[in-house]
């Protein structure tokens, strides 16, 4: 049955603290992701109980709520319907959440957000190098007959390499993207540092094994540089095309609007070239040669170690957060070696949290459970781990520890085998494609991984006993009568909360007086009584607003929020009708504050006395006021 996305967005905006407490909104492939002004007014248990939240989790700044692929564009779009939450917040929302943010994650998250518009070029190349070497090495053995000169072949061999060989290019480009810049002058530097005129940099070993490697001097006698491109190099690109944007800013500010055209992207696009090249590049490039010659260091570790290491705290980075930098080690693996051989251990990890989930599905005897871990765990082996890991491993523990366990077993047979894929972005099942190569090699590591964290988990894992919540105490019915001022000349108040002047109501038209003068009431509680002893001269169809005349000629106006009619009567519920006699504290109206808040609607409600001509003042109480005391007073 399809999930009400209406019923689920109400939900989770009231656990939230409504929608003035949401700073701003937006979501991804599964989760809700919301930055809250006060984390105090949330509710975490309704949140857990909201409906269709399979999870949440606190992470880079956010509140993240997990509803799944393809359910939570639709909880979305209804959240910020109700709550009148504009679709923009969500570019806004990655500058919100940094600012909650430490300056390492922050760091982690621009990574992030450079390298996820690129990644489908990436995997689409990668892929097709796989298929290509798949298909090359049984040509070779003999299977069939190959002509690698076909003009046919010669064209895949150049989709397979186009993102990789241009790989500085898409970064210049995005990168310049994200930091602010032009993307155009992002891609063209990131074209001059892989450049022709370099020594191309998959060369420079051989370069200086023939002698043929061109050094030059920067300042004579004390600082040289070799004269040998990118290729293959990521954060040199990244701090370059930074520098460029931070120049290219500066620029727009001080040149004059006629010259800026041509001035600003020429001292742009130089003066970062000539600081990369000649000082900023040397010094990342040592520096990502030093992380990566760590990372090989660590991978070749005897008896697998360093691989069983890095499977082991796989799926806890992917709870912190760390994982997104990880896309940035598979494409310096892939530039530099031509394989990656992190992903398959990512891969492992991913199938073992997997198996440890589905593990649960079949073993737990909680519908509920049931329900949330099958389909998360089948996500999970299709290289979608969240809904998994936030939604059932990780809150039972045990499943999420047998997930690990399985992981290290994984990238266990990633060392033996030599596992390496071809690109990045893909796990799981569809991770094979990266490894065609090693088809047989990954259907190893895929079942080691899926069958020791699904056993684990098995031997492991029972339901807990039911620890069911203390049922909430209900709430006392409302009076049909409360104890109220009954005077000629008063109005008692129809509601307890805060008084206010009609001047300071929330709305333009009230505030002004143009309806009449009278009083604002904040409330705090939904019922709504009779100010008057008198009759109900008008209910509106959708009633949220209530006329009456009182014995002593007063007209009142009783409007329930601001601009409520849209909302079709739904949170009001009448206890009176047109004509009706009625006496001062007689309940009129029960409204659903709650509801009124989520659909994006002010409470205040406007106590009018609207033949307020009729008197020579009308004078509100202002202050706190609980139902049936004095709130206005009207004198002739």
């Amino acid at each position: 049955m399809a999930l009400d996305a209406a019923q689920a967005a109400k939900e989770i905006l009231a656990a939230v603290g409504g929608p003035s407490n949401v700073v701003s909104a937006a979501h991804c492939a599964t989760r809700l992701r919301l930055v809250i002004a006060d984390d105090s007014k949330v509710d975490p248990a309704a949140v857990e109980d909201a409906l269709g939240a399979k999870g949440n989790f606190q992470a880079s700044g956010q509140l993240q709520i997990i509803y799944g692929t393809g359910t939570v564009n639709k909880v979305y779009d209804e959240f910020c319907k109700q709550g009148n939450i504009s679709a923009v917040s969500k570019d806004e929302l990655k500058d919100v959440a940094a600012q909650n943010q430490n300056k390492f994650m922050a760091a982690i998250k621009v990574l992030s957000d450079v390298f996820v518009p690129i990644i489908p070029a990436i995997v689409a190349s990668g892929m097709l190098m796989g298929i290509m070497g798949a298909i090359e090495f049984m040509g070779n053995a003999g299977y069939f007959v190959l002509d690698t000169n076909s003009v046919w072949w010669r064209i895949a061999g150049l989709i397979n390499a186009c993102a990789l060989a241009n790989l500085q290019i898409l970064l210049g480009f995005s990168a310049a993207t994200v930091f602010g810049g032009n993307p155009y002058l992002g891609a063209s530097f990131g074209a001059l540092l892989i450049s022709g005129s370099f020594i191309n940099a998959y060369g420079a070993a051989d370069a200086i094994a023939n002698g043929t490697m061109i050094t030059l001097d920067v300042i004579p006698g004390l600082y040289s540089i070799d004269w040998i491109g990118y290729q293959g190099h990521v954060i040199p690109i990244l701090v370059g095309v930074w520098i460029l944007c931070q120049i290219e800013k500066k620029m727009h500010q001080i040149v004059p609007d006629m010259f800026d055209l041509f001035v600003t992207p020429l001292v742009s696009v130089s003066g970062a070239a000539y600081i990369t090249i000649l000082f900023i590049g040397p010094i990342f490039v040592w520096l990502e040669n030093a992380i990566l010659g760590l990372l090989q260091a660590l991978l070749s570790v005897p008896f697998g170690l360093g691989y069983i290491l890095i499977g082991l705290i796989y799926s806890p980075s992917v709870v912190t957060g760390l994982h997104q930098m990880y896309t940035t080690i598979d494409v310096s693996m892939l530039g530099n070696l031509g394989v990656t051989y992190w992903l398959p251990i990512a891969s492992a990890a991913n199938i073992a949290q997997g198996g440890a989930c589905l593990a649960v599905a079949l073993k737990t005897k909680s519908e509920k459970t049931k329900a949330l871990a099958i389909p998360s765990g089948i996500s999970c082996l299709l290289g979608i781990t969240e809904p998994a890991i936030f939604g059932v491993n990780l809150p039972k523990l045990k499943p999420f520890i047998a997930g690990m366990a399985g992981a290290a077993v994984g990238a266990f047979i990633c060392s033996l085998t030599k596992l390496g894929a071809t690109g990045t972005g893909v796990t799981g099942l569809f991770g094979i494609l990266l490894c065609i190569n090693q088809p047989v090699q990954y259907c190893i590591m895929f079942a080691a991984s899926f069958g020791v964290a699904f056993a684990l988990t098995w031997v492991l894992y029972s339901d807990e006993p039911d620890k069911a919540r203390a049922p909430k105490a209900a709430a006392p019915a409302a009076p049909a009568q409360v104890d109220a001022i009954d005077e000629a000349g008063v109005l008692a108040s129809p509601m307890t909360g805060t008084a206010k002047a009609m001047t300071d109501a929330p709305d333009a038209v009230f505030a002004s007086l143009a309806m009449g003068n009278g009083a604002v009431v904040e409330p705090t509680a939904g019922e709504v009584y009779s100010p008057v002893t008198g009759s109900v001269t008008m209910l509106f169809d959708t009633k949220h607003a209530i006329g009456l005349m009182g014995d002593d000629g007063t007209e009142v106006l009783i409007h329930i929020g601001v601009d409520t009619v849209e909302l079709e009567g739904k949170p009001f519920t009448a206890h009176v009708a047109a004509g009706d006699a009625v006496k001062a504290g007689q309940l009129l109206i029960t409204a659903d504050l709650g509801a009124i808040e989520a659909a994006g609607k002010p409470t205040a409600t406007m106590v009018i006395v609207t033949n307020t001509d009729d008197y020579k003042a009308v004078t509100p109480e202002v202050g706190s006021v609980t139902a049936g005391e004095k709130l206005v007073t009207v004198s002739k």
